[in-house]
């Protein structure tokens, strides 16, 4: 199925093709994407509403977020994902499970590679999201994982983080293969607390990316 110009667009800026404060211009997304400007100026305006894109003067340029923006995220992030850990260990089939521990150890052999573990992560979080078995939760995360899109960086870059993260994702697997709800929702919950903190450290220059 060929993809809209508002999904291209938004898949180039979660790969960080675009980035915070980078200008995107029309013609030059036409050419791009092979598609003429009409749906591009449609895509622009459709992620404008959705503050993935904001006013420069006349240009449109990638949203970033201010400290109080990424704060907020973070809380609602840390509630529903620990809410889908949660419904994951209560709902999650046999074969999402072993995926689930398959991801874990697979991704132990990109620990020097920050970008590909980030693409990792994302496959890793997105299904315990579809394991939730709850559609409108994963509908809401999608906005959540949309959002994150606008940080200029992964929290997995810094130093010593990688680590530290996949043990974190082996404590969310162990909860949902045991079906422990509660100890499922915490250790996502903490997850991502750590994550923020990493990331808050990042942005004070406490810790270096790698």
């Amino acid at each position: 199925m060929q993809k809209d110009a508002y999904t291209l667009i938004l898949e180039a800026i979660d790969a960080g093709t675009y980035r915070p404060g980078d200008r995107l211009v029309e013609s030059e997304l036409a050419e791009r994407f092979g598609v003429s400007r009409t749906p591009i100026r449609e895509a622009l305006q459709r992620l404008e509403t959705q503050s993935m894109l904001s006013r420069d003067g006349r240009s449109l340029i990638v949203a970033s977020l201010d400290h109080n923006q990424l704060a907020e995220l973070y809380v609602v992030r840390a509630e529903l994902e620990g809410l889908a850990a949660r419904l994951a260990a209560r709902h999650a089939s046999p074969e999402e499970t072993r995926v689930l521990r398959e991801m874990v150890e697979t991704d132990r052999m990109l620990l020097n590679d920050p970008s590909a573990l980030s693409r990792a992560n994302r496959r890793f979080h997105k299904l315990i999201h579809l394991a939730s078995h709850n559609r409108y939760l994963v509908q809401q995360l999608d906005l959540v994982h949309r959002s994150m899109a606008l940080l200029a960086s992964t929290s997995l870059a810094a130093e010593g983080r990688t680590e530290t993260a996949l043990a974190e994702h082996d404590a969310i697997v162990r909860a949902i293969e045991s079906r422990d709800e509660e100890a499922a929702q915490l250790a996502l919950r903490e997850h991502i607390s750590k994550a923020f903190e990493t990331r808050l450290k990042l942005d004070a220059g406490e810790l270096r990316p790698r």
